[in-house]
């Protein structure tokens, strides 16, 4: 069995690399671990996706710290994390491609530009569908192209607390999102899309943006329930010469003559690492020493804010974002991220967080709240790195970068929010187990002494080894990854196609 491409993930970076693929004439074969994710009325309950855990994987990572063991917030299902993720699509600014100075480091630069990518943000928006509006975000990249649909609709609810906004002088703008909401589509704007698989299929993911499409014109070939076990190298240890996939009970050696990992930066780092040979005694592509390195996945709360005398009737509430404090803040003169509503909080979500609290209490709270993510930049440290133990477990060394910046921002999200009329602020800090903004293991870069990939994400030690997802990042900026791993995919797609 031989291909000209084989893709190992479906994710934002395989799936749409795939994509970009898809009229090349080549033969591609793209490898999923798990299945299509059910269509199902599970797909929308809260106590089957939040307390049953119903589609995440039953594996254990091993907190490297102390030990202990967590359950990784990752999906193994065809297109990925994006299965269940809340379809922000932004892009980055065009300051986090340059190095840029934080009260806890140095954020470096990428080997590449905003305007390397800007064509590439353009297509993939128009490929996930995504909403927006450009002119209210005092940080925007420039543009050379409109959003392919306009902005998601605040409810009065959200233009009222949009218009509360502006008047105490910050900038509210319209959170990009990847739904579809155009006439005649899919979209009917429920409370169950953020962390939530979307029953109705309206969610831009990966899988049914890019994946189904191809493989249903045939331009791919798709393996689903394949789990790549390592990857051969040849005699001379400069080629991967076969895939090694555990499938339908059997093991099989598949080759081609470009292979493209794309699980995610923890499990591209660690089949990286399973594949260790004589010639790559320390892991495949890791003569640098660097794969597993540099593991990033931002500085992440919650925050619930609430007036008691004002219920929230919001269905879809993920329209709005503030980027006032991206670059610096009141009194204090670095970055401290982005704020970004989240989905619809209910009663069980924050039972999770308050088990001692009494579901009514809990309920009345979540009618009253409006509901925020609040992101910092987690900057990379060597020392935050994936290992892949001798039992063949993965083990996650990480301790938080970058905090002071986070706590400030927390300050200023409080201070904003209660100046808008929210007295009430309640906030949960997020630990190892929220990584579903993983990235950094396998960073590119032009030196190969202090990167494994080069600026079109292939392998300086293998001539045609390629990792297409968040593992290439060298900084994790503190905005939602999925459409920078979706556009820096087009760009290699384009490359691997010698345009």
């Amino acid at each position: 069995m031989s291909y000209d491409i084989i893709i190992i993930g479906t994710g934002a970076g395989g799936g749409t690399l795939a994509y970009g693929l898809r009229e090349s004439g080549m033969k591609v074969l793209v490898i999923e671990r798990g299945d299509y994710l059910p269509r199902e009325d599970a797909n929308w309950n809260v106590d089957a996706v939040f307390y049953q855990k119903r589609y995440k994987p039953t594996e254990q990572w091993i907190d490297a710290r102390n030990g202990t063991e967590f359950q990784p917030g990752v999906h193994y299902f065809v297109g990925g994390n994006t299965k269940v993720y809340g379809a922000a699509l932004p892009r980055f600014r065009r300051e986090d491609f340059e190095a840029l100075e934080h009260e806890g480091g140095t954020s470096p630069a990428w080997p590449i530009s905003y305007a390397d990518l800007e064509p590439y943000y353009n297509q993939v928006e128009r490929i996930y569908g995504v909403h927006g509006q450009s002119g209210d975000d005092p940080t925007e990249p420039p543009r050379s192209q409109p959003f392919p649909h306009p902005p998601v609709p605040h409810e009065s609810y959200m233009q009222d607390l949009s218009d509360s906004l502006k008047a105490k002088g910050y900038h509210p703008f319209y959170l990009p999102v990847g739904i579809d909401l155009r006439e005649g589509g899919k979209c009917i704007r429920c409370k169950t899309c953020d962390g939530f698989p979307c029953k109705v299929d309206a969610k831009a993911d990966a899988d049914t943006r890019c994946i189904r499409p191809i493989v249903e014109s045939g331009s791919v070939t798709l393996w689903t329930k394949s789990y790549v076990r390592r990857l051969l190298t040849d005699p001379s240890g400069r080629k991967v010469n076969a895939v090694e996939v555990e499938k339908d009970g059997q093991i099989l050696q598949v080759s081609a003559e470009r292979v493209v990992v794309a699980c995610g930066a923890v499990n591209s780092a660690a089949l990286l690492l399973r594949s260790a040979d004589s010639k790559h005694p320390n892991g495949l592509a890791n003569r640098s020493g660097l794969v597993g390195r540099h593991y990033m996945v931002h500085n992440n709360s919650a925050m619930a804010a609430i007036n008691p005398f004002k219920v929230n009737p919001v269905v879809f509430q993920k329209t709005l974002s503030i980027n006032d404090f991206y670059f610096k803040g009141p009194g204090f003169n670095y970055p401290m991220g982005n704020l970004q509503m989240v989905g619809k909080l209910q009663a069980g979500m924050l039972s999770l967080a308050q088990p001692l609290v009494p579901r009514p209490i809990l309920k009345e709270m979540a009618n009253r709240s409006n509901d925020w993510w609040i992101m910092s930049e987690d900057l990379p440290n060597p020392d935050n790195r994936i290992e892949v133990g001798s039992d063949g477990r993965i083990r996650v060394h990480y301790t938080p970068t970058n905090r002071v910046a986070h706590e400030q921002l927390i300050k200023a999200a409080k201070r904003m929010i209660q100046e808008a009329g929210y007295p009430l602020v309640f906030i949960e800090r997020m630990g190892i187990e929220t990584n579903s903004h993983q990235c950094g293991t396998i960073r590119f870069g032009t030196d190969p002494a202090h990167s494994v990939l080069d600026p079109f994400n292939k392998a300086h030690d293998l001539d045609n080894l390629y990792v297409m997802d968040s593992s290439f990042f060298p900084s994790s900026a503190a905005m939602n990854p999925a459409l920078t791993i979706a556009a820096q995919a087009l760009r290699v797609a384009d490359h691997l196609m010698g345009k």
